[in-house]
C-alpha cells in the first residue's frame, strides 16, 4: 500500500489534474488538445506528472509544520493556515505555468491559462490539505485519548498496588508474632507455621492485575485460616465450607482475604466464625459471619471500616459492574457477603 501511494498515485494524480485543466481550457477557448503539436502535449503531460510528485507532499509538509507550532485550533489559526497554503499553491501554479509554456514553446502566456491553472491547482492543493488536516485532527484526538487512557490505567494500577500494600503490614505483624510465641512453646509447630507463612508470602507475589484459578485462592485461604487458628482462643468454633465445584474459575487474588482476616481479628462473644464459598448461576459467592463482642472499641471500628472501604475500592477497580458486596452487623453477629461474576 505504501508503494502505491508513493509511486503509483502521483502519476495518476498528475494525469487527472492535467485532464481537468485541458477540459476547462479547451471549453473556454474552443480548442482541441489532440490537434496541437505532440511535443507540446508531451511536455505538459510530463510536467503534470512531475509536479504531482511534489504536490502530494505539500499537504504533508504543511500539516507537520503547523502541528509542530502547537498553536490552539480556532477559526483564526485555521484561516491563517489555509491562507498560507493558498498563497504557496498560487506561487507554484504561476511558476509552473510559465515554465511549461516556455518548454513547450507556447508563449506569450494567455491570462486565461494563468487563471485556470491557479484556480484549479489551488483548489486541488486546498482540498488535499483539508483532508490531511482533518485526518491529523482525528489522529491527534485518538492519540490524546490513548494517552489519557494510559495515564488513567497507570493511576488505577498505582492505586491498586497501594491498596494491596495496606494489607501486608498487619498480616506480617500478626503472623510473625504468632511464630515468635510458638518458638518458645512448640518448635515443631513453629516450623509448620513458617512453612505456611512462606506459602502465603509466595502467593502474595502474584501480579494483582492477573487472575488466578479460584482453587488457588481457596488453598491460600485455607493456609491463612490454619495459621490464624494457631493464635486464636481455644473457645473458637470455626466452620468452613468450600464448594467442590470451585476449581478453575478465574478470579483476582486476595479479594476474600480481608473478610476472613476481619473475622479472626474481631471475633468475640460466642467465638463462632463461618466461612463459605459456593458456585451459583455463574457467580462465585463468598460469605463470612462471625460473632463480635457486645462492645467494640472505637479504634477497632475505625480500622475495620478502612479495611472494608479498601476492599470496596479494589472491587471497583478490578470488577467494575460485575460484583456485589454487603457488610452489616446485626446484634452480636457481623456478616459480609461478596459475589463475583467470573
Amino acid at each position: 500500500m505504501k508503494f502505491f501511494w508513493k509511486y503509483i498515485f502521483p502519476p495518476l494524480y498528475g494525469l487527472f489534474f492535467y485532464t481537468i485543466i485541458r477540459l476547462v481550457s479547451d471549453l473556454t477557448n474552443a480548442d482541441k488538445f489532440w490537434e496541437r503539436r505532440l511535443e507540446q502535449n508531451l511536455v505538459e503531460v510530463c510536467s503534470s506528472i512531475l509536479l504531482a510528485y511534489f504536490l502530494v507532499r505539500v499537504p504533508e509538509y504543511f500539516v507537520g509544520k503547523f502541528r509542530r507550532k502547537n498553536n490552539p485550533t480556532n477559526g483564526k489559526t485555521l484561516f491563517l493556515e489555509f491562507g498560507e497554503v493558498l498563497l504557496f499553491a498560487m506561487l507554484v501554479a504561476t511558476v509552473v505555468c510559465v515554465v511549461v509554456h516556455v518548454l513547450s514553446n507556447d508563449y506569450p502566456i494567455g491570462i486565461d491559462d494563468l487563471v485556470i491553472v491557479n484556480v484549479l491547482l489551488s483548489l486541488f492543493v486546498l482540498l488535499h490539505y483539508a483532508i490531511r488536516r482533518g485526518n491529523s485532527f482525528v489522529q491527534a484526538l485518538i492519540e490524546q485519548k490513548v494517552l489519557n487512557e494510559t495515564i488513567r490505567n497507570d493511576h488505577l494500577d498505582t492505586e491498586l498496588k497501594f491498596l494491596m500494600a495496606e494489607y501486608h503490614p498487619q498480616f506480617l505483624f500478626n503472623a510473625l508474632n504468632t511464630i515468635y510465641f510458638q518458638m518458645d512453646e512448640d518448635v515443631a509447630a513453629a516450623k509448620r507455621s513458617v512453612e505456611k507463612f512462606s506459602e502465603l508470602l509466595r502467593y502474595q507475589l502474584y501480579d494483582q492485575r492477573q487472575t488466578v484459578p479460584v482453587s488457588q485462592e481457596i488453598h491460600y485461604l485455607d493456609n491463612f485460616i490454619r495459621l490464624q487458628q494457631t493464635r486464636s482462643s481455644e473457645k473458637l468454633r470455626l466452620e468452613t465450607r468450600f464448594d467442590p465445584g470451585l476449581d478453575g474459575q478465574q478470579v483476582y487474588p486476595l479479594l476474600f482475604l480481608p473478610l476472613v482476616e476481619n473475622a479472626f481479628k474481631y471475633v468475640g462473644g460466642e467465638y463462632h466464625i463461618a466461612i463459605r464459598a459456593s458456585l451459583n448461576s455463574g457467580n462465585i459467592e463468598f460469605q463470612v459471619t462471625n460473632d463480635v463482642p457486645a462492645h467494640i472499641p472505637e479504634s477497632a471500628r475505625t480500622d475495620k471500616g478502612i479495611g472494608l472501604e479498601n476492599l470496596r475500592r479494589r472491587l471497583e477497580l478490578v470488577y467494575p459492574g460485575r460484583h456485589a458486596f454487603t457488610a452489616e452487623r446485626k446484634e452480636n453477629v457481623f456478616s459480609a457477603a461478596l459475589t463475583l461474576q467470573y
